[in-house]
């Protein structure tokens, strides 16, 4: 679906820019106002909280997806998250007033938008559900029926943050 979206945007010229970012990099950082919307080219990106000095792993993003510090994109305000390269990643930059014109103007497209942001709803909902199980055996389940992708893209490490574990409980749940 994001392949639509990204498709559309390149017929209309919408895509402004090219970023790359090396691993570990960051595309956006707490703190600031985001005023673009990105599609993965290549690479791996990871959203980021951090609390009492304590990073947690809150999303994903992959090749062929749509990317943004999205509290932030939607509001104008500051962002309470980071974004980071996992891997080397390559970007499609759009400004987001431009983003925002050309689905005002494109009824495919906005429509095409409105069921990427009705799926990232239910996604954000699956996230609770994973958040509030208390068993990490639970959580790495319901992750792994969800997402098996992520356990060959992303580092345990990060994996252990995202299910909130530690990645030696996450090594002992990969192995049972």
């Amino acid at each position: 679906m994001a392949n639509a979206i990204v498709a559309r945007i390149e017929e209309l010229g919408g895509w402004t820019d090219r970023l790359s970012l090396k691993r570990h990099d960051f595309l956006i950082r707490p703190g600031t106002v985001e005023k673009n919307i990105y599609y993965v080219e290549e690479g791996t990106l990871r959203v980021i909280m951090e609390d009492n000095g304590e990073e947690h792993t809150i999303r994903f993003g992959y090749k062929g997806t749509l990317f943004t510090a999205l509290d932030s994109f939607i509001s104008g305000k500051p962002t309470v998250y980071g974004i980071q390269a996992i891997k080397k990643s390559e970007l499609l930059v759009m400004k987001k007033k431009d983003f925002l014109d050309i689905i005002a103007e494109d009824k495919a497209l906005a429509d095409v938008y409105r069921i990427q942001m009705e799926q990232l709803v239910l996604q954000q909902m699956e996230r609770e559900t994973d958040l509030l199980t208390a068993s990490p055996q639970d959580r790495y389940d319901r992750v792994m029926k969800r997402s098996p992708h992520l356990f060959q893209e992303i580092p345990s490490k990060y994996i252990a943050s995202y299910l909130r574990m530690t990645p030696e409980t996450l090594s002992r749940l990969k192995k049972s």
